[in-house]
C-alpha cells in the first residue's frame, strides 16, 4: 500500500494542470507546514526565526514547469530576489534552484544566461547557490554545465542522488573541482535499470558516496532524515577526525523538527531546506510520497478544515 501512494503521488506531482489549479487556490491541505509562504517577506520571518535557534536555511523559489524565456528569466528574477533580501537582512541562508526552471529544457544559452546573472549576484552579497537535482534525464546535462559554472564561481555547488548507480562514478570525475556536494537518496521514480529499486541498496550506496566525498576532503552536506545515515556520518566522522568545518546535516522545513533542534544542541551544523513560492504543488506531493506520516498529518488538516 505504501510503495502505491508513493507512486501515485509522485505520478500527480507531475501533472500540470493540478499544477495550475494549486497555484489559484494557495497553500492549502497542509501544504503550509511544508513551504514557507509565497512571497520572498513572509520567507525571511521564517528564515530569521530558524536562525535564532542557531539553524543555517537554503531557501528555494519554487518551480515546476517553464514553457518559453521569459518565464524562465521571471524565475531568475525571484532567485535574485530572494537573494539580495538575504544580503540585506542578514539572514543566514544559502539558496537552491532547479535550473529546469532557469530554463535548462529550452536552451544551454537560456540556462546559462540566467545561471550567470544569479551567481553574479550571489557572489556580490556573498550567497552560495546549490543547484538542486532533478530526474535522471536531466541528470548529465545539468552536470555538465554545473562544471562549466564551477570553473568561473566558487559560490556553486549541486546535488548527487544516492539511488542513482552513476553516483559513484560522479562524485570521483567531480573530485577535481573539490566540489561542495549536497548528498541525497533521491526523490523521483526512476527505472530499475538506472536506480537501486531496494531502500537498502540505496541506503548502502549512500554511506558509500558520504565517505568517498568526505575522505576527499571536499565539503558535504548530508541531506537526510534518517538516523542511521546520520549516525553512520558521525561514527565516520570520529573515525577518521574530520573537522566539522568540513559538513553539515540538512533536512527539510517542517519534517522531524525536533531531531533538527537536537543536532544542533550535539554541535552539528544543521541546515533547514525551506521553500517558498506559489509553484508548491510538484514539491508538496514529493513529500507526501516520501512518508505516510506527512499523508496522515494531511488528512488530519482537512478533516478539520
Amino acid at each position: 500500500m505504501e510503495q502505491i501512494l508513493r507512486n501515485s503521488f509522485l505520478f500527480l506531482s507531475k501533472n500540470k494542470a493540478l499544477t495550475k489549479l494549486a497555484k489559484r487556490y494557495g497553500l492549502k491541505f497542509g501544504a503550509s507546514r511544508f513551504v514557507a509562504g509565497e512571497t520572498i517577506n513572509l520567507a525571511s520571518d521564517v528564515i530569521r526565526k530558524l536562525n535564532q535557534e542557531n539553524l543555517d536555511v537554503t531557501i528555494d523559489y519554487l518551480g515546476e514547469f517553464v514553457d518559453n524565456e521569459v518565464e524562465a528569466n521571471e524565475m531568475a528574477d525571484h532567485c535574485i530576489e530572494a537573494i539580495k533580501a538575504i544580503g540585506q537582512k542578514g539572514l543566514r541562508s544559502q539558496l537552491s534552484l532547479k535550473m529546469t526552471s532557469m530554463g535548462l529544457d529550452l536552451s544551454d544559452e537560456i540556462v546559462l544566461f540566467n545561471m550567470n546573472r544569479i551567481l553574479k549576484v550571489a557572489k556580490e552579497y556573498n550567497v552560495f547557490v546549490t543547484i538542486d537535482m532533478e530526474d535522471y534525464s536531466r541528470c548529465e546535462k545539468t552536470l555538465e554545465i554545473f562544471k562549466r559554472l564551477i570553473s568561473e564561481y566558487d559560490n556553486v555547488g549541486t546535488v548527487l542522488q544516492a539511488y542513482l548507480y552513476r553516483t559513484v562514478d560522479d562524485i570521483q570525475d567531480l573530485n577535481q573541482y573539490s566540489p561542495n556536494l549536497r548528498l541525497v537518496k533521491g526523490a523521483y521514480k526512476e527505472s530499475p535499470e538506472i536506480a537501486f529499486p531496494k531502500k537498502e541498496d540505496v541506503d548502502e550506496n549512500f554511506k558509500k558516496i558520504i565517505a568517498i566525498h568526505m575522505l576527499n576532503g571536499n565539503y558535504t552536506a548530508i541531506a537526510t532524515h534518517d538516523d542511521e545515515i546520520i549516525n553512520y556520518t558521525k561514527q565516520l566522522v570520529k573515525k577518521h577526525n574530520i573537522p566539522k568545518s568540513q559538513f553539515e546535516f540538512q533536512m527539510l522545513y517542517g519534517i522531524r523538527v525536533d531531531r533538527q533542534r537536537e543536532l544542533v544542541k550535539e554541535g552539528y551544523r544543521m541546515r533547514v531546506y525551506v521553500p517558498y513560492g506559489t509553484d508548491w504543488y510538484g514539491y508538496f506531493m514529493r513529500r507526501l510520497a516520501e512518508r505516510p506520516a506527512n499523508v496522515a498529518f494531511v488528512l488530519k488538516g482537512m478533516v478539520k478544515k
